[in-house]
């Protein structure tokens, strides 16, 4: 069975070529949809794939998978991050599921992700099963803005990889925390807008909820500084959209 690599991209240069690295000796096909880069992200793509579109007009996170899988040929859709590679041993255990494959299977890897320069391994963050090996001709993502996820069909296994991980380096520092979550929260309460009420108080609640489930719940203490960090900042991320929304409602577009 034939493998290809699904990857969306937009000012990645920084990580892309070790993405890449990690998959194009072992994988059919790389198909990269690029949504205006600014930097030498195509050029680096281009240095392991002919398969490289640029769609400058930025649909949100599912749909672009969507046009990326349109592009593709492969049986198999494997889908990376550019910011995430794939280790060895992960790698193995994909060609050993796929000697023999179920096409009514899609299959979960497990995530390992470093923030700030440490490895997060509680606060919720890990073990984190990400769904990212399916048939092509069984499913795609959905159509959300942001958070997408593959949609599971009904009479579908959904089955783990368990040896290997894939690895995900997700903010290097507060600055790029910054850049890489104020697209993530404007997405999350354009797709809520006018379908969900919010208030202060909702904010507060959810916030406070946020932080108590990442560094009781979850241990996220047992990371040390970084797991306060990581808590006190999603805390402040989940107030930000509930407000945001809650502005949206009652002062938006007003003279």
């Amino acid at each position: 069975m034939s493998i290809g690599v699904l990857l969306i991209t937009k000012n990645e240069q920084q990580y892309l070529r070790r993405c890449l690295l990690s998959v194009c000796d072992w994988c059919d096909e790389i198909v990269v949809v690029d949504s205006g880069s600014e930097d030498e992200t195509c050029r680096i793509a281009r240095e392991f794939t002919d398969k490289v579109y640029e769609h400058p007009q930025w649909p949100g996170f599912g749909k672009q998978r969507q046009l990326a899988q349109s592009y593709m040929t492969s049986d198999w859709v494997f889908v990376i991050d550019a910011d995430e590679w794939v280790t060895p041993e992960l790698r193995d255990a994909i060609l050993t599921e796929l000697a023999e494959p179920n096409n009514s299977n899609v299959y979960q890897v497990n995530r390992r992700t470093k923030a700030f320069g440490k490895y997060i391994d509680h606060s919720g963050w890990s073990p984190d099963w990400v769904a990212r090996l399916y048939p092509r001709s069984l499913t795609q993502y959905s159509d959300a803005l942001v958070h997408e996820s593959v949609v599971i069909p009904k009479g579908c296994q959904l089955k783990k990889i368990r040896k290997g991980r894939l690895l995900h380096d997700t903010y290097q520092d507060l600055h790029h925390y910054i850049r890489k979550t104020t697209g993530y929260l404007k997405s999350w309460t354009d797709e809520r807008e006018g379908k969900r009420k919010s208030g202060l108080c909702t904010a507060l609640v959810h916030a406070l909820a946020c932080f108590f489930k990442m560094y009781i719940i979850n241990r996220g203490f047992l990371d040390g500084r970084h797991g306060f960090i990581v808590a006190w900042l999603s805390m402040h991320s989940t107030f930000v959209k509930y407000i945001d929304l809650w502005l949206r409602e009652n002062y938006g577009n007003k003279e």
